[in-house]
């Protein structure tokens, strides 16, 4: 049961945006910009950052619709997403990719974790300013999406095909505002 009076029955973050769309509008173009909009990073590297995060803030409902969003979008090697949430740096994905989840690991903490020889090891692997910039952001605003969503205990379903949906809706149409019931 959610701490405040919003929508019965409608998950996470969606519901918590019906009830202010005023600043809700501008959380969903902020998560449409992070993760679906122009960057050198694939939306799907980008689904996985948020996933990461939001596993490390222990996020059930944020971890569970971006990685079925992850999953979708990763198409057939949508199993990397379950080998990062258990081990990243065993994960089949590229040595740029694993210290940049190394990075939004430390935001996760606390932006001041992150040190220059992170920044160097991720350059070393082939990152750019704007991958370094964009994982930060992501980071960043994902931990803030997590606490919203847990602080006010928003509805978190159970059921695992609710998210599978859920990553259909976000890899397919992005973050946009829902309708008012």
């Amino acid at each position: 049961m959610a701490h405040i009076q919003v929508p019965e029955g409608v998950p996470g973050i969606r519901s918590l945006v019906m009830f202010r769309p005023e600043s809700g509008q501008y959380l969903y173009d902020l998560a449409q910009v992070l993760l679906r909009g122009e960057s050198p990073l694939s939306e799907a590297e980008r689904e996985l950052i948020a996933t990461y995060v939001s596993s490390r803030n222990e996020c059930a409902f944020c971890t569970n619709s971006h990685a079925a969003a992850a999953r979708y979008l990763f198409k057939d090697k949508k199993q990397v997403v379950d080998v990062v949430l258990n081990h990243y740096q065993a994960a089949p994905i590229s040595d740029k990719l694993k210290a940049l989840l190394n990075i939004a690991g430390k935001v996760q903490i606390n932006g001041k974790e992150v040190l220059p020889e992170d920044i160097a090891l991720a350059r070393q692997h082939g990152a750019t300013d704007r991958d370094i910039h964009d994982t930060v952001l992501i980071a960043a605003t994902f931990s803030m999406f997590n606490r919203y969503v847990d602080g006010l205990a928003s509805f978190t379903p159970t059921d695992p095909q609710a998210y599978d949906e859920m990553g259909v809706r976000m890899g397919e149409k992005g973050y946009v505002l829902p309708a008012k019931p």
